[in-house]
């Protein structure tokens, strides 16, 4: 343990880490629902960056641009379509959560027993050479261009659209049965 202490990465890895369970957490606790996606965003992060100090440099840039760049646009992007209550809800909250906490400390306890008697000290060994994340890009890019490039524009389009859609004002026929509902 003192050896692992010893190493500047390991303590970067353990604040990192400690920042990302503190945010997860709060995602699931928050009652605000965008508060909520933008602690999903600060988790995400944390997990890129600990794929960063594992040296896993192009899967840490898969999370921010999938999960964090369309992932939680597009949980944004529901939120603001279907006009859902942004504030905090009481309805949101319940009376499950002993259940919820004693399920997933059970869940932790069994998953982290079948890690350790798997794998135990068993050190990672090195198969073959890595591919390095330019030759990933220069696959991706070179052969996947204009597909991806098609995909960012539609996408581009129906955020505009639904922008568009969800902000446009109401009339004060639709107002009044929205209030009544």
């Amino acid at each position: 343990m003192g050896e692992w202490l010893s190493q500047p990465v390991n303590w970067v890895y353990l604040v990192v880490g400690v920042l990302t369970l503190v945010s997860a957490f709060r995602v699931v606790t928050s009652q605000n629902v965008v508060h909520a996606a933008l602690f999903l965003v600060a988790a995400l992060g944390g997990v890129a960056v600990n794929f960063i100090l594992l040296s896993a440099e192009f899967v840490a840039l898969v999370v921010v641009l999938v999960y964090i760049g369309a992932v939680i646009v597009l949980f944004l992007f529901g939120i603001m379509i279907t006009r859902a209550p942004t504030g905090l809800d009481v309805a949101l909250d319940n009376d499950k959560k002993l259940p919820a906490a004693l399920i997933s400390l059970v869940v932790f306890a069994v998953l982290s027993y079948a890690t350790v008697t798997t794998f135990g000290n068993a050190e990672l060994v090195e198969i073959g050479t890595a591919t390095d994340t330019a030759s990933l890009a220069r696959a991706f890019i070179g052969r996947f261009v204009v597909p991806f490039e098609v995909v960012g524009f539609i996408l581009l389009a129906a955020l505009v659209g639904g922008i568009a859609i969800a902000r446009r004002d109401l009339t004060p026929l639709e107002e009044e049965s929205r209030r009544s509902v």
